[in-house]
């Protein structure tokens, strides 16, 4: 295989490794949205699951215990904002932005009463943290030209949660189109009036979105802090929760195309820390800081101007009064 092929190879690997948590964070925003509630608290639930996950790891030295607590914390958060939108009917952009800048605040000022490391937590210890994985006859398939490269860098090689989140999305859509579950949750999102009146409760269908969408969330945390990362930094989560929502808008709210919007984010990202320090013809060697903000400037680029028409849950953002 050339050098081409295998910098291609590679960044692939990478863009799954970076898209994990945005795929995990867009199924949930999916689940709160169509059954009509504004998540814009993906951001800080995403960040409190990586603050719990890392500190719960650090203090027992178990890494599965932190992404238990991790899915416990961000589906508290989730139940506060449930609390405000579906319980109080509140405005929800205003109850997803004030979790965002609690979880913002909280998460660093815990960290310094309790570690006094400046907002962080101390470095996990492998046995901490959870660890690629090796599938079998890695070393025997490595053999063959092309096939061994593909199936050890790309098949083989990944987190575990890296897994969970590739299979949240057929698993999701499988809910969302085959099950009565999801049949009714699509519909709360759409016309609740319809779903009270055939004798379902509105506000227990939201809740149990909202409380899946803190699930995938807090996965998503943990992955963030004990799996890419290995500790909490204080902001750790840089806005992916916000693009992850962007990735759900630019799907419309459908499963498989928000799925592919986090991989071209991912693909951006990785490819873009592949660039830095690389020249360009014409230009010569690009700026570190172009290159950080290539991603997010694309993802503005693309929802500006090639989403087309995105029709969002009829029922989305509107408390639903019996």
């Amino acid at each position: 295989m050339n050098d081409f092929m295998l910098q291609f190879l590679l960044t692939i690997d990478a863009t799954f490794r970076v898209a994990t948590p945005l795929i995990l964070c867009a199924m949930a925003g999916m689940f709160s949205e169509r059954s009509g509630i504004i998540d814009i608290s993906l951001e800080g639930k995403l960040l409190a699951g990586a603050f719990v996950a890392a500190t719960v790891a650090t203090t027992t030295g178990s890494a599965w215990l932190g992404i238990l607590c991790a899915i416990l914390a961000s589906v508290g958060f989730a139940l506060v904002h449930g609390f405000a939108c579906i319980t109080h009917r509140g405005n929800q952009v205003v109850s997803g932005l004030a979790i965002n800048i609690l979880a913002s605040g909280l998460t660093v000022t815990i960290a310094i009463a309790l570690f006094h490391q400046g907002g962080q937590t101390p470095p996990l210890g492998r046995s901490e943290r959870f660890t690629p994985l090796e599938w079998p006859l890695v070393e025997t398939l490595n053999q063959i030209p092309a096939v061994g490269s593909i199936y050890r860098e790309l098949i083989s090689g990944h987190n575990l949660i890296t897994y969970i989140a590739l299979l949240a999305v057929p698993v999701s859509a499988f809910i969302f189109y085959r099950t009565r579950f999801g049949l009714r949750l699509r519909a709360v999102g759409e016309l609740p009036q319809a779903v009270d009146s055939a004798g379902v409760s509105v506000a227990w269908l939201r809740y149990r979105a909202v409380i899946i969408a803190g699930i995938l969330c807090g996965i998503a945390g943990a992955y963030l802090s004990t799996a890419q990362g290995a500790g909490f930094v204080r902001e750790m989560s840089a806005g992916k929760g916000y693009i992850a929502l962007a990735a759900v808008i630019f799907g419309k709210w459908r499963p498989y195309p928000a799925f592919f919007a986090c991989l071209l984010f991912g693909f951006l990202e990785a490819s873009s820390a592949r660039l830095q320090g690389v020249e360009i013809p014409l230009i010569g060697e690009a700026p570190t800081q172009l290159m950080l903000a290539l991603p997010y400037i694309m993802v503005v680029v693309l929802l500006a101007g090639f989403i087309g028409k995105a029709n969002p849950p009829a029922a989305i953002g509107q408390p639903y009064v019996k």
